[in-house]
C-alpha cells in the first residue's frame, strides 16, 4: 500500500509535540544543531532518551558518527531559535548563546531542559535514524516548553488569549513544586488555588502573570491544564499548570503534596474534580521525570 507522503506528513503533525535542538560537534570540533520534535524519553534505568535525524540532514554524518550529543528544549520564547536551527543557516550558533555542557555537548541558554547525552545506540529506521542517549547530565527550569502542531507553534499565549477577551474569566495559577501544589485560603474558612478575575481590557496571559507575582514565586505562566464553567457565577474559568523551582517559598499559602492530598477544605466541586484529577496523574507520573540525581549548582549529574 503506498500513501500520498504528503497526507500522511500532515496526519503525523497532528500530534503536538515539543519542540528541541539536537546539539553536538562535527569532526572538527565545530558545534552542529538542527530543530527536531521527534523526542521521547525511554527509560530512567538507565536514564535513556531518543531523537530521530533524518538520512538526508547535512548533520547526518556527524551525528552518527558522535559519541555524544544534547538534547535542549525550547521555551515558549524561543520561536526564532527554533527557526534558526529549522533553516539552512550557515552558522546557527551564531546567532544564540550557548555554552559547552558538563559532558561536552552544546547546550543553549534559556531553553525550558536539557539533556548532555553519550551516544547509547544508534538505530536505523527507514529514511531516519534513532539516536538513542544516556543522560549524563541535565537540568530543567520553570519555563514553559514551545509547543508545535499541525505546522504552527503553540505557546500560553497562542493558547489563551483568545479566551482572554472575554470579561467574566477567572484564571487560576496550578503551581506545581516537585509534586507538590500551592493552595491558599480562599477567604471562607477552605483553601483554594490562586485565582484573579480577568478585567474586560485585559488579558488571559498578562492576568495571570499578575497573579504569579502574587504569590512571591519565581513561577513561569504555563499551558492551560483545565478549562471549566463557573455556572453559579456564569463565568469561564481557566486553570494554568506552572511549574515553581524546587526550593520556591510562597509568600502566603502552603505547598501540599498532590498525591496524598485529600483536598477536603476545597469548596468549589470544579476546582475539586480538577485538583483530584491531578493528584492522580501526578500519582501516575505524568508531570516528569525524575532520574536518580546528584546535584551540582543547578545541574544534576548523574549517579
Amino acid at each position: 500500500m503506498t500513501h500520498d507522503p504528503r497526507a500522511l506528513r500532515d496526519a503525523f503533525g497532528v500530534f503536538m509535540t515539543g519542540v528541541t535542538v539536537v546539539t553536538s560537534y562535527d569532526a572538527s570540533d565545530a558545534p552542529i544543531g538542527f530543530a527536531a520534535n521527534s523526542f521521547s524519553s525511554v527509560s530512567l534505568d538507565p536514564p535513556l532518551i531518543l531523537v530521530c535525524v533524518a538520512n538526508s540532514s547535512r548533520n547526518y554524518e556527524a551525528l552518527v558518527s558522535a559519541r555524544h550529543f544534547a538534547v535542549n528544549i525550547l521555551s515558549a520564547t524561543q520561536i526564532e531559535v527554533s527557526n534558526t536551527f529549522a533553516r539552512p543557516v550557515e552558522d546557527r550558533f551564531a546567532a544564540v548563546n550557548w555554552r559547552h555542557g558538563p559532558h561536552g555537548a552544546p547546550i543553549l541558554e534559556d531553553v525550558s531542559a536539557w539533556f548532555d547525552c553519550a551516544m547509547h545506540k544508534i538505530v536505523e529506521a527507514g529514511d531516519h535514524a534513532i539516536l538513542i542517549g544516556e543522560v549524563k547530565a541535565f537540568d530543567a527550569t520553570p519555563a514553559p516548553g514551545l509547543g508545535y502542531a499541525r505546522g504552527a507553534y503553540v505557546t500560553p499565549s497562542t493558547t489563551s488569549d483568545a479566551l482572554g477577551q472575554d470579561s467574566a474569566l477567572v484564571v487560576s495559577a496550578l503551581i506545581e513544586r516537585a509534586g507538590e501544589v500551592l493552595l491558599v485560603d480562599d477567604g471562607a474558612g477552605g483553601v483554594t488555588l490562586p485565582e484573579t478575575v480577568v478585567q474586560a481590557d485585559d488579558g488571559a496571559t498578562a492576568a495571570l502573570r499578575r497573579l504569579i507575582a502574587t504569590t512571591g514565586l519565581n513561577a513561569e505562566p504555563g499551558f492551560i491544564y483545565s478549562v471549566f464553567e463557573d455556572v453559579g457565577r456564569k463565568r469561564q474559568h481557566i486553570a494554568f499548570l506552572c511549574q515553581a523551582e524546587a526550593n520556591a517559598t510562597p509568600r502566603h499559602g502552603t505547598f501540599v503534596p498532590a498525591k496524598d492530598a485529600r483536598f477536603d477544605d476545597v469548596a468549589d466541586p470544579a476546582m475539586l474534580t480538577m485538583l483530584e484529577r491531578f493528584a492522580m496523574e501526578s500519582a501516575l507520573g505524568n508531570f516528569g521525570i525524575y532520574f536518580g540525581t546528584q546535584k551540582s549548582g543547578q545541574v544534576r549529574t548523574m549517579v
